[in-house]
């Protein structure tokens, strides 16, 4: 408790060390000052303040304040707040270089922007160091008080899987693309295990710009998602191939030629049921087309931000009347961006149906600040490793396994363990303590039918009780072994 409560005092007295000047209280300040120079002389002693503090935007409460210092005849703030527009004009303030914009924005709000200056010149904000990388070149970012930056991004030690690049030749669309496939880590091209795979539009920004292979291995890396094979493809022209005139020619390509390939090549589970596709925006919109016309190859869907207006909502007037059976949806959203108008209603929707569709709707724009922070949540409801407790973990009555007891049980160093499949699925066996915490890894990995026998060493464990735990596919049984020293 005190090494906690040391922790909390350390990051109080940061927070009150380092805390932003208050921009409202300086405008009052500077109110009923006539002089320029000295108004000049206060500006650059608020601004040396406001670098001090870790530069701008200054927040105070909920209200972020936009500050550029120059020589411009005029400065305009432009970002995910109002969908890029260039009508935000900033003041400024009289008798100084200082041009300034400040609104209110949710506590958790994080927000892509830049200052435009004369002659349509798009600059990152000198004050801030905090950028984010996007589509068209890095942005300034703005994180309010409560935002919590993702920590999947940064790679933290895990294992590295290996990403190949290769080509493949559509007849439907008469062009070649450019993949790149992961493999995970412990992949081999010759051994028995199979595994998912998921299929990325979009996909040199979903590594690039995503940081996706990074995500994925600190999800494996903390046992938060079962091992895949991911396929990210390269688009040639994305908007028609993913929301124009080539998207069913596309959408052919993936189905008919692209899946194929993936399934003769790497080690896949052939089944719709364990094949995902994830998108952004169009990308997203492609996703969707592909899900409802073939829910037989891809029964599983990840949707950043759709743009669903395409083609006259041509994917909302398709799934919410009569949406594809045995699709699984996961999605994020903005609330800084026009997606969520219709998503509320298409999240209401497929619940209603009875689908299962998780969601993230967060104070953000249409951007990849929002997409890489959420696709460690997208993936982890969409290739599960299964919840990290033992309590309440029964297995269904229709469950295609059985696990036998433990033999010898107590014991003292080494035990049996056997389990029959009747058909073949997904295997994840893992000992956890007490508390439900899991302390060892057995198996993961994907089997035939028939009877399993290994033996289970605990000579790194102290003496107690532990659960092993079987889940296969989506059913799950456990026993108690007593293990003795």
């Amino acid at each position: 408790m005190k090494k906690y409560l040391y922790i909390i005092i350390l990051i109080t007295a940061q927070q009150m060390i380092f805390a932003q000047p208050d921009f409202q209280r300086f405008l009052s300040d500077i109110a009923p000052i006539s002089s320029s120079t000295t108004r000049q002389a206060m500006v650059d002693s608020f601004i040396t303040k406001v670098k001090q503090a870790g530069g701008g935007p200054v927040v105070n409460g909920n209200v972020a304040s936009f500050l550029y210092q120059g020589t411009a005849a005029s400065a305009v703030v432009t970002g995910d707040f109002n969908s890029w527009g260039i009508t935000t004009s900033m003041t400024k303030l009289a008798g100084t270089n200082l041009f300034y914009y400040s609104a209110p924005f949710p506590l958790n709000a994080r927000l892509d922007y830049k200052f435009i200056i004369p002659t349509n010149n798009y600059i990152l904000d000198p004050l801030n160091s905090h950028t984010c990388s996007g589509g068209y070149g890095p942005n300034s970012e703005l994180a309010m008080p409560e935002y919590v930056q993702p920590w999947a991004i940064n790679l933290r030690g895990a294992p590295r899987g290996t990403i190949i690049n290769k080509t493949i030749y559509s007849t439907n669309l008469s062009a070649t693309y450019q993949l790149y496939i992961y493999l995970p880590p412990g992949y081999n091209s010759i051994g028995a295990q199979m595994y998912p795979s998921v299929y990325f539009h979009d996909g040199q920004e979903y590594l690039s710009l995503g940081s996706a292979q990074n995500v994925i291995e600190n999800l494996l890396d903390s046992n938060k998602i079962v091992p895949a094979i991911g396929v990210f493809i390269q688009p040639i022209n994305r908007t028609e191939e993913y929301a124009g005139s080539k998207r069913n020619a596309y959408r052919l390509f993936i189905v008919n030629e692209l899946v194929p390939y993936i399934d003769a090549n790497y080690h896949t589970i052939k089944s719709p049921r364990h094949r995902v596709v994830i998108g952004t925006s169009y990308g997203a919109n492609i996703s969707a087309l592909i899900v409802y016309n073939h829910p037989d190859v891809f029964g599983i869907c990840g949707l950043h931000s759709p743009a669903f207006y395409a083609n006259n909502n041509e994917v909302l007037n398709l799934i919410l009347p009569a949406p594809p059976k045995d699709v699984q949806y996961y999605s994020a959203w903005g609330t800084f961006e026009e997606t969520y108008t219709w998503m509320r209603p298409f999240r209401d929707s497929l619940k209603l149906h009875g689908f299962k569709f998780d969601w993230l709707e967060r104070p953000e724009g249409h951007s990849w600040g929002l997409w890489r922070a959420t696709l460690d949540s997208m993936l982890i409801s969409l290739l599960p490793n299964g919840p990290s407790h033992v309590e309440g973990t029964t297995a269904p009555q229709d469950k295609k396994f059985s696990l036998k007891p433990c033999y010898p049980n107590p014991f003292n160093g080494m035990t049996t363990v056997e389990y029959k499949l009747t058909t073949a699925g997904i295997v994840n066996l893992s000992l956890y303590d007490v508390s439900g915490k899991r302390v060892k890894g057995i198996v993961h990995q994907w089997q035939e039918s028939g009877s399993k026998t290994l033996h289970l060493s605990a000579n790194d464990l102290a003496s107690g009780t532990y659960f092993l735990r079987l889940q296969v596919n989506d059913a799950i049984e456990t026993r108690a072994i007593v293990l003795l020293k």
